[in-house]
């Protein structure tokens, strides 16, 4: 059986960019799209943090975390830290924003579990 291209890929190789030819990339909605993409992903990124905190204002009131699964929470941190890492390394080992998102989500979920470990 000949080796497929996912056997001879260099997983460590920076990801070539794929999608829409140069032509297309160019065309005059292009730019708006990018912009509202981007104001989009700030915006919904930002209230995905502010949604981690009702979680952590109940157990707090609560004092009481038992309706909280640890496991998830946990998965969640390693997710998000991994997800750093693999854009971190698939970045040329430079920092972006989507780097920035996924570390401020790690944080958000660490602090999550944190609260919920305390009152355990």
């Amino acid at each position: 059986m000949p080796p497929t291209h996912a056997d001879t890929a260099d997983l460590g190789a920076p990801i070539a960019p794929s999608g829409p030819t140069t032509a297309r990339r160019n065309w005059p909605w292009r730019r708006w799209y990018l912009r509202v993409l981007t104001w989009a992903f700030l915006l919904l990124t930002g209230a995905r943090l502010a949604a981690y905190m009702p979680t952590v204002w109940a157990i707090l009131q609560t004092r009481d975390s038992r309706q909280h699964s640890l496991w998830t929470w946990l998965t969640w941190v390693g997710a998000n830290l991994t997800m750093a890492a693999w854009l971190y390394e698939h970045n040329g080992q430079r920092m972006d924003k989507a780097i920035g998102v996924s570390l401020a989500n790690a944080a958000a979920c660490g602090l999550t579990t944190a609260v919920i470990l305390w009152f355990r």
